[in-house]
């Protein structure tokens, strides 16, 4: 069944989760149809946007992410809020689809009424998020969830592209994963706002301890992403709700922070203003793909490119050339 836009928005703003969940879903089509009531349902709910808390967790495979959020996201409903869950989950190089299935593996969340658990496949999208991450936190914010949690794939370098989106960017660190030091060839702790290092137990305190004191050197070196604020380093068991308490009130604290200074709104500023660019070469793609002798032409320079028969940048501005002048024609 297909619904209106005013029936989206009027189930968006009820708080209709399979009315949300339809939204969302017309956000992720690439039918052009589709991305126009997208794009008029994303314009009219835009004054009901930007009162959530952004928070991205990010970690290695295994660092708890999915129990951190199941168990933070039901800390935080206890403050009296409403939490939405933005999984992105690994996509099949063959069908696109969700490999990991993150309702299963937050059970007892997804029960809370007052919880909104959205996976999304990353469809071989770089950088940790899902390419309408972005506009599906417009949504939810519209839908009245105060904290939006962007739990990403936790692969790659590019990893860090996460903290484009988000008010905080929360890095989960386990013992003995070896990249105490290593994380800072990875770029990921000059992006971090905050780290908890996961599944301490009496039996591994005392090495959670020199691992929080060698993260603590470790960021000495690195420049303060924002003024006036160190980096902290919590301990404690997401599986056992140790430590997650410190962790909400840390990001209320830091949230504070940014806003007295007026760091919050400027950075919040220049998040859409890079999603602005993003979208930009996403349509001048789309343009192109509707030209036959366009596309060619983008092969073509292309293959010049990768075969090392002309410089990248001299063929990527051979091709835009081209683009420019064909749309001109037209």
């Amino acid at each position: 069944m297909k619904f209106s836009t005013e029936e989206l928005i009027e189930g968006i703003q009820s708080g209709n989760k399979r009315l949300i969940a339809k939204a969302i879903t017309l956000v992720e089509s690439k039918k052009a149809e589709h991305r126009v009531q997208a794009e008029e349902l994303l314009k009219k709910i835009m004054p009901l946007t930007g009162n959530s808390v952004r928070v991205g967790v990010t970690g290695v495979p295994g660092a708890g992410k999915s129990t951190f959020i199941e168990n933070f996201g039901r800390l935080v409903i206890a403050q009296g809020k409403k939490v939405a869950v933005l999984a992105i989950d690994p996509s099949s190089a063959i069908n696109k689809g969700s490999i990991l299935g993150d309702k299963t593996r937050m059970e007892e969340l997804a029960k809370e009424e007052n919880a909104f658990i959205r996976p999304s496949p990353s469809s071989g999208f770089l950088g940790g998020v899902a390419n309408t991450t972005f506009e599906t936190m417009m949504i939810c914010e519209a839908a009245g969830y105060d904290y939006i949690l962007i739990e990403t794939v936790g692969v790659g370098q590019s990893e860090v592209l996460v903290a484009d989106i988000t008010d905080v960017f929360l890095f989960l660190k386990i013992i003995g994963g070896g990249d105490e030091l290593q994380g800072i060839k990875r770029g990921i702790m000059e992006m971090v706002d905050l780290i908890f290092i996961n599944k301490v137990d009496q039996d591994n305190l005392q090495k959670a301890k020199n691992t929080r004191l060698e993260l603590k050197r470790a960021l000495d070196f690195i420049p303060p992403k924002e003024k006036g604020w160190k980096i902290p380093v919590l301990l404690g068991s997401a599986l056992h709700n140790e430590g997650l308490q410190e962790v909400y009130d840390t990001i209320f604290e830091f949230i504070d922070l940014k806003k007295k200074s007026g760091r919050f709104e400027e950075i919040r500023v220049q998040q859409a203003e890079k999603r602005f660019e993003y979208w930009v070469q996403e349509y001048i793609l789309s343009l192109m793909k509707k030209s036959d002798a366009l596309e060619e032409a983008y092969h073509m320079h292309k293959k010049n490119a990768s075969a090392m028969i002309s410089n990248p940048s001299t063929e990527a501005k051979l091709f835009v050339e081209k683009f420019l002048s064909n749309e001109n024609r037209d």
